[in-house]
């Protein structure tokens, strides 16, 4: 990673926005900015943990080994979200690894510092508590789908949530281009299962595909074919 000043505008982030204005100073000195190329790690499992990462532009995944030759896509991280935070436990190693999708600013703050943060800036301590629970939740829900939804719901899951987290160009199509390999590897299936199930959906039009965009153009059915693995 290439180490950059004056990136960040102690605005955007999850910390900043949720920091002390009398505290941004201090972020601003102890803080870093990186420019991080599409497929380049930020930390890989394993690796110490010397420090949290927010993402100021730019798309992260955060991913864990599945066994050998296969990664499961644990979340997607987008401008403003936290990443590395998983690693601040009493063993102090990432748990998963974070690589961009594509080019990408990445503001760093050592541990020491941002746990000084938390200690005093008490607003910032509660929204991570509370992100700390929805992610804890929507690990749940995605473990249960890992054991009980077929592999077409699955992939009609991810799209839906995709959808809501990135939003849609003005052309309609989801806000973000992955590879198909990432794509089945976020819906925990082979890539050969992938591009039969995304044929199908796009036989019975309910996405459309234009290279690496999609657009769902029946969000009823995908919602149908969730709901339906859910009774």
């Amino acid at each position: 990673m290439k180490e950059s000043d004056k990136l960040c505008d102690l605005q955007s982030c999850f910390l900043c926005q949720y920091s002390l204005k009398e505290w941004l100073p201090a972020v601003d000195v102890h803080k870093k900015n990186f420019l991080v190329k599409k497929g380049q790690q930020l930390f890989k499992e394993g690796d110490p943990v010397n420090g949290i990462f927010f993402v100021y532009k730019g798309s992260v995944k955060v991913h864990k080994k599945w066994d050998r030759e296969k990664e499961l896509i644990i979340r997607f991280a987008k401008q403003g979200d936290i990443v590395g935070h998983t690693g601040l436990g009493d063993n102090p190693v990432y748990p998963v690894t974070a690589t961009a999708i594509e080019p990408s600013v990445i503001c760093y703050l050592e541990t020491d510092f941002f746990e000084t943060t938390l200690q005093v800036n008490t607003n910032l301590t509660y929204k991570l508590m509370r992100f700390f629970a929805n992610e804890l939740q929507e690990s749940e829900k995605r473990m249960r789908n890992l054991a009980h939804m077929s592999v077409k719901a699955r992939i009609a899951q991810s799209l839906i949530t995709l959808k809501a987290q990135f939003g849609l160009t003005e052309t309609a199509f989801i806000d973000i281009e992955l590879t198909r390999q990432d794509l089945a590897s976020f819906a925990a299936v082979s890539y050969e299962t992938l591009f039969k199930v995304m044929n199908d959906l796009v036989h019975d039009k309910l996405i459309a595909i234009t290279g690496k965009s999609i657009r769902i153009t029946n969000e009823e059915m995908l919602y149908k074919l969730v709901k339906e693995d859910n009774l």
